[in-house]
């Protein structure tokens, strides 16, 4: 169960007692945001995506949208979703709980600039009803994030 993996992935860091597992669906962005009782932007979204022949993980705040523009200019390609299949495939984790934690293969992830506006932000752990609280800072250094990216948009208006 891919909960369990990030739940090991969370205990080299004593953190695993921290993850959240709510009785009801945190699937999406509006679900978790309505479990954990915060803005949707709070909740970081993780998107599994076809760079090119690459993928990448990508966890943006949960009210931005990407920004075709931007990602071409970021990564040279226009981004594609992985289905579910290849997600899980990839991940390890099904839609509903994709998170940068605990990952099946070893992918790239990136951070979208749209989370630093908040103290800390809501990332799923590897199932459609958990998730746990972190700062941007940590976000940061538990996903092992690539870098710091600026590509997406509808969250700064």
């Amino acid at each position: 169960m891919a909960i369990e993996d990030v739940r090991k992935y969370f205990k080299k860091y004593d953190r695993d007692k921290d993850i959240i597992e709510l009785e009801s669906s945190s699937a999406t962005v509006e679900l978790a945001a309505a479990a954990l009782n915060v803005e949707a932007g709070r909740i970081a979204k993780t998107l599994a995506l076809r760079s090119g022949d690459n993928i990448i993980i990508l966890v943006a705040a949960g009210d931005a949208k990407i920004d075709n523009s931007k990602f071409k200019a970021e990564f040279k390609t226009k981004p594609k979703m992985l289905d579910a299949d290849e997600t899980f495939k990839w991940t390890g984790h099904r839609v509903g709980g994709v998170c940068p934690f605990g990952l099946k293969e070893d992918i790239p992830v990136y951070l979208d600039i749209s989370l630093k506006r908040f103290n800390t932000v809501f990332p799923a752990c590897g199932s459609g009803n958990s998730a746990i609280e972190l700062t941007c800072e940590e976000l940061e250094n538990y996903s092992l994030c690539q870098k710091w990216v600026d590509v997406c948009k509808n969250w700064d208006v």
